[in-house]
Formats: structure tokens, C-alpha cells, sequence
């Protein structure tokens, strides 16, 4: 129904071609075991070293570190194909550590941890959220005291993706709290094994998204190498998490247009084959409207993503553009899916119908990666 991406630029015949074995893996590895993913809460590590072993878990790495020194349009054609078959954000997450650790990790860090990252042997978290403070980074509570050789790490943090199946968690906290905001560090700690004063908390039940382990972490003198600060140099992890915002919201993007097509293909389809009064759902002047309507919210969707993901891979794209991206893609995506899941009647309303999984999924879409209304305090401060 949908060109998608394929009339675009950057969308080239090796990225196109890639982007079809990603599909084909996606339906028969990962769709057919959603359903018990979803029971469990989590999803099996071995699929994630099926995607390292073919080069689809970090190709925008360079070779040395085990990627294919591909640009981020093939991890960004991951995301989306991931998205159309309802898996939830998990990898993206492993991909926002993953660029952390390339942009400003020392030369030893990224030889260290990337090479496991990108075969699939580890999966990340980036642990920023505390109890108290959401989208507030700066009143972070979370402390990490260096004693010699080492830091002594404690604090709680909440609503962490991936946080009881990772092996490396990427945790922000204030190395020296009396600088604020410069005050702030990454620190990069390994949990495999969990090493003394580590605990996960609950798994949290939550709305949507059931295949993803998010959870509670807590740590109480947790010592963690000097050598695990990332960069090398404490107080810059504020700077570095701003700098890396703009990737994370437009990984926000991609998934929602991926979606928008993916709610709108599915009601077309269902509305075309189920009868009322005599004629099909579609016969119906309202519902083609309705139809015709988030057809072309999902073409422009996709033709701002296109533009953003252009103008990423150009070096041109700025942080307000990302913001827009985020808050307004993930709004129309709450949109669509409501009319379409209207269209399937009660249907639309049972769990095993995959429009009713896709409408709970995308809530979270407004409030991760920064809440929408921090997203408009953004850009209102560039006009």
C-alpha cells in the first residue's frame, strides 16, 4: 500500500536489499515467538546473536569493533522493520548505548564492550530515570564516590528498558553533586555476574509493550572500575546525554511511521473482509474517510522521517527538527491507531488482534525519550 522508503534518496539498492533480509529474519525468527515473548516478559538472548552473526544487530559500527562500517540508515531500516512486527523498543536501546559508548568511550572501552555488543553476546541499558525524577536529569540523585582505583556507586533508578537482561548498563549519576548539571557522569557497569550490591527490583507491569523487561535497579556500594567512566573523565555525562538525544528521538520516529503503516494496512484489510448490514466495513462512506484520512497522516509521517533521516546522514540535522520529530510523529501514532482500531468494532478491543497490542504499545511513545511536552519547551526556546 505504501512506498515506504523506497522512492527516497537515502534509501540506495544495498540499503533496500539489506532492509528485505532484516524483513525476512524478522517474520520467521522474531514474529512467530512474540506470543511467548510476550507471556514471559522477556525475549530469548539467542536471537540477538542471530542478529549479530548476520551483521544486523550494529552495522553502523566500524569492522573493528565488529560492525560493517555502514552509515545509520541500515540500523535506522532495522528499527523500522522491527516496529512493523510489533517489537517494542528493546534494541533500540542497545543501539543508543551502543552509540554512547562509539561517540565518547576511550579507545579502551570501545574495544572492550562494542565487539560483544554488536555479536549479540551482550545486551545494553542506558539507566537515567530515578523514582522521583523523570524527565529532570539534573536532579538526579544517584551518587558514585571515587575511592582510589574504583567508584563506590549508589542510588535507585526506575522504568529501565532492558535492565534485568542486560549485561552492561550505562548508569548517569553525579560524580560531584555540587556542580549540578557538570557534575554528571556515565558509568558503565557490568552485571555479568551482578557484581555485590547490584539487585534488579521488580519487572514492572505495564501497559504495553510485554516482551520488554522493564524494571527497578538498585545499587548499594556498588564498586565499579575508575577505568568504567565513560570517556575517561568525570562531569561529562550531562553534555554527552544531550548530545545523543537527537539520535534516540528520531529512532522514536521511525517506529511510529512504521507502525501508522503497518495499523493502517491491517484495518484496510479487515474493513475490506468484514460484513455489516449487508456490505463490508469499507463499503461505508465513514470508513473509508476515516481510512483515507490516516492513509495520508502515515505519508507525511513517513516523508518527515525521510527528510530527518536525510538530513541526519547529511550532518545537517538539528535537535529541534528531532524534537518535532518526536513529538508529533508519536502523537499522530496514538492518533491513527485509535480511528483504525475503532474500524475493527470490538475486535479492536482483544488482545489477540494485533491493532489492539500496536494501540497499547504506542501510549509510551509520548513519554519516553523525553516527555512530549518537554519536547515543545524545546523547541519554543528556538524561536
Amino acid at each position: 500500500m505504501f512506498p515506504r522508503l523506497n522512492q527516497h534518496p537515502w534509501m540506495t539498492e544495498d540499503v533496500a536489499l539489506f532492509r528485505e533480509q532484516v524483513r525476512r529474519f524478522a517474520e520467521s525468527e522474531m514474529a512467530p515467538k512474540l506470543p511467548q515473548w510476550r507471556a514471559q516478559g522477556r525475549i530469548e538472548p539467542e536471537v540477538w546473536r542471530k542478529m549479530g552473526a548476520l551483521g544486523m544487530m550494529l552495522p553502523e559500527l566500524p569492522e573493528e569493533y565488529g560492525g560493517a562500517g555502514a552509515n545509520v540508515a541500515y540500523q535506522l531500516v532495522v528499527l523500522d522493520e522491527l516496529a512493523r512486527i510489533e517489537m517494542p523498543m528493546k534494541h533500540s536501546v542497545h543501539s543508543i548505548v551502543a552509540h554512547y559508548i562509539l561517540e565518547f568511550g576511550t579507545p579502551e572501552q570501545r574495544a572492550r564492550w562494542l565487539p560483544k555488543m554488536a555479536s549479540g553476546e551482550w545486551l545494553t541499558s542506558v539507566a537515567m530515570t530515578e523514582p522521583a525524577i523523570g524527565s529532570d536529569l539534573k536532579g538526579m540523585l544517584t551518587r558514585a564516590q571515587r575511592k582510589g582505583d574504583h567508584y563506590v556507586l549508589n542510588g535507585a533508578k526506575t522504568f529501565i528498558t532492558n535492565g534485568a537482561t542486560s549485561q552492561l548498563i550505562l548508569v548517569a549519576c553525579k560524580t560531584d553533586p555540587a556542580l549540578g548539571s557538570r557534575g554528571v557522569s556515565l558509568l558503565a557497569v557490568e552485571v555479568d555476574p551482578p557484581p555485590p550490591g547490584f539487585r534488579v527490583g521488580r519487572v514492572l507491569d505495564k501497559l504495553g509493550q510485554h516482551s520488554v523487561d522493564t524494571c527497578e535497579l538498585f545499587f548499594d556500594d556498588v564498586v565499579v572500575p575508575a577505568g568504567n567512566i565513560l570517556g575517561g573523565i568525570e562531569g561529562k555525562g550531562f553534555g554527552q546525554l544531550m548530545s545523543q538525544l537527537p539520535w534516540e528521538r528520531l529512532i522514536v520516529a521511525v517506529a511510529a511511521a512504521a507502525v501508522i503503516e503497518r495499523a493502517v494496512e491491517l484495518t484496510v484489510e479487515y474493513t475490506r473482509q468484514r460484513k455489516a448490514f449487508g456490505q463490508t466495513v469499507f463499503d461505508f462512506q465513514n470508513s473509508r474517510f476515516k481510512l483515507a484520512e490516516c492513509a495520508t497522516m502515515a505519508h507525511v509521517v513517513r516523508s518527515f522521517v525521510n527528510d530527518c533521516t536525510q538530513r541526519l546522514l547529511d550532518g545537517t540535522l538539528d535537535p529541534e527538527a528531532a524534537y518535532m520529530a518526536k513529538w508529533w510523529t508519536s502523537e499522530v501514532q496514538c492518533k491513527v491507531l485509535d480511528e483504525c482500531l475503532q474500524l475493527f468494532g470490538g475486535y479492536g478491543y482483544m488482545n489477540e488482534y494485533p491493532i489492539t497490542r500496536m494501540y497499547a504499545d504506542a501510549r509510551i511513545q509520548k513519554i519516553y525519550g523525553g516527555t512530549n511536552e518537554v519536547m515543545k519547551e524545546l523547541i519554543s526556546r528556538s524561536l
